[in-house]
């Protein structure tokens, strides 16, 4: 009777391990990283939902293998380094299996074949090969094998952007004369009438693999691929493949090109420093391109903004008014929707009206900036102004003097001793909003650091390096607007003396 009672404890405790070992399984969720704007992968539908063939993928090799996920949309560049740091579990975004980015995380076995394409708009013959491209401007995503296909054509001058959205939006604006990016996804916005007037001239410069992407030595890589063979040998595989690319799916590789690859970017002190090191000549040349477009864009803010905030004092309604509307404007809504809506915008509005326009980087950076700013400083201007006691415009009238004498020689002068401080934030603050015009493929400080991350994937010592130097640039600023600010106070000066 006690071997009975001993057989019936264990065969009760093994069926209780056993349905524990299935519930954590199925109870199991990855978090996994996608970019939801590569269609038509990756991309948002009506009402927001999340669509595209990864998608359906993803779930359908989770429902194989008895996992569940949680999507989570995180920039392009920004994915490889979230692997890295474990932030999230597994990242399907179109990510192609290169030699280089297999030494710092591990792929799956390939789920897609695909390929580069170059598009050009319809009216542009010169260029009918990969060879065609020299000398030539491109636009292509930040990160991409075919932003890696671009440095290698002679003489190419090369504007990165964070989707291939706006890179074909760039070549739609005419600011640049072609794109190279993944086939699929540039055939999808052109058979799809989302971008008329652009054509592919040549398809799958180069044969190219996706796969989806762990950390390295992630026990979730085994539970990925045990789902997605279960997928390519049950045919639902297919079925999601016809759904979105109305063809017979490729023959597939049956583990990644680059499988075990060691890891080249193992993390110690020394690598670090050497990382920062080797950044900063690239990054200091940023910094002067973001010192450059912040000095234009706040002298030409102060003079537009102190005009816009002595206007804003006018006794005339319909006009202050209007500097009212202006100010509220520009403060209200976010820089960087005014940035994509003169860069992007304005471009494709005056070409719908039959005319041919494109904007610049650099100056559609500093109008964005000034426009911003001078809204800013109208206000600076316009307290400063009315702190200034009613006496002194009384006395200067006293003297004969005109309203524009009074305020040009007794009042803003002594008004603007009183707004170098806030001017100062204002500088400071600029200085850091610079790093939004990276948006549209301008190499300041922060887009420089991004192109370096997306050769090396050293996210955190990049970032680091970028910090100080903003850290650097914005003490030096303060301690300049400080110095200012002593050298036009009289009272200190008499106190020195």
């Amino acid at each position: 009777m006690v071997w009975w009672r001993w057989l019936l404890v264990v065969s009760v405790s093994c069926i209780l391990l056993t349905g524990c070992s299935v519930n954590d399984s199925i109870g199991k969720t990855l978090r996994v990283a996608t970019e939801p704007a590569f269609p038509p992968f990756e991309f948002q539908g009506a009402g927001g939902k999340l669509q595209g063939f990864s998608y359906d993928l993803m779930n359908a090799i989770a429902s194989a293998a008895n996992f569940k996920v949680s999507f989570q949309s995180i920039p392009f560049d920004g994915i490889i380094p979230a692997v890295q740091a474990k932030t999230i579990d597994a990242a399907i975004s179109s990510i192609t299996i290169t030699e280089e980015r297999a030494k710092t995380v591990d792929f799956s076995r390939p789920y897609f074949k695909a390929g580069l394409a170059i598009a050009v708009r319809n009216n542009n013959q010169d260029i009918t090969s990969l060879d065609s491209l020299k000398n030539k401007k491109l636009a292509v995503q930040i990160g991409t094998t075919g932003a890696e296909k671009a440095k290698s054509i002679p003489g190419v001058q090369i504007r990165s952007f964070d989707s291939a959205p706006l890179a074909l939006q760039e070549l739609l604006n005419g600011n640049v004369d072609a794109v190279i990016n993944d086939a699929p996804v540039t055939l999808y916005a052109i058979n799809t009438g989302n971008l008329q007037g652009i054509k592919v001239i040549q398809q799958l410069l180069t044969e190219e693999y996706y796969g989806i992407a762990t950390a390295k030595n992630s026990p979730n890589l085994t539970l990925i691929n045990d789902g997605l063979d279960k997928i390519l040998k049950n045919g639902a595989y297919s079925k999601i493949y016809k759904k979105w690319f109305k063809a017979e799916p490729p023959t597939l590789p049956a583990k990644s090109p680059f499988a075990n690859q060691a890891n080249g970017n193992k993390a110690n002190i020394f690598t670090s420093l050497n990382v920062i090191w080797r950044a900063f000549p690239l990054l200091l040349q940023g910094a002067f391109v973001t010192l450059q477009i912040t000095i234009i864009s706040v002298i030409l803010g102060l003079v537009s903004g102190s005009l816009i905030g002595i206007v804003r004092l006018s006794q005339i309604k319909p006009v202050r008014w209007l500097a009212r509307a202006y100010i509220d404007f520009f403060r209200g809504t976010p820089l960087l929707v005014q940035i994509f809506m003169i860069y992007f915008g304005i471009p494709a509005l005056v070409q719908q009206l039959g005319f041919t326009f494109s904007f610049n980087p650099f100056v559609a950076g500093v109008l964005a900036l000034t426009l911003n700013s001078a809204a800013y400083i109208a206000e600076i201007v316009r307290a400063g102004i009315q702190s200034i006691e009613p006496g002194q415009t009384e006395a200067a009238e006293s003297l004969g003097l005109s309203a524009t004498e009074t305020m040009g020689y007794v009042i803003f002068p002594q008004a603007f001793r009183r707004m170098i401080p806030p001017l100062g934030n204002e500088f400071i603050s600029l200085l850091k909003d610079t790093s939004l015009v990276s948006v549209i493929g301008f190499e300041e400080l922060l887009r420089k650091g991004q192109l370096i991350i997306a050769s090396n994937y050293r996210a955190f010592e990049v970032y680091a390096a970028i910090a100080l130097v903003y850290l650097c640039l914005t003490l030096l600023s303060s301690q300049a607007f400080s110095k200012l600010e002593v050298w036009m106070n009289p009272v200190r000066q008499q106190r020195k003396i």
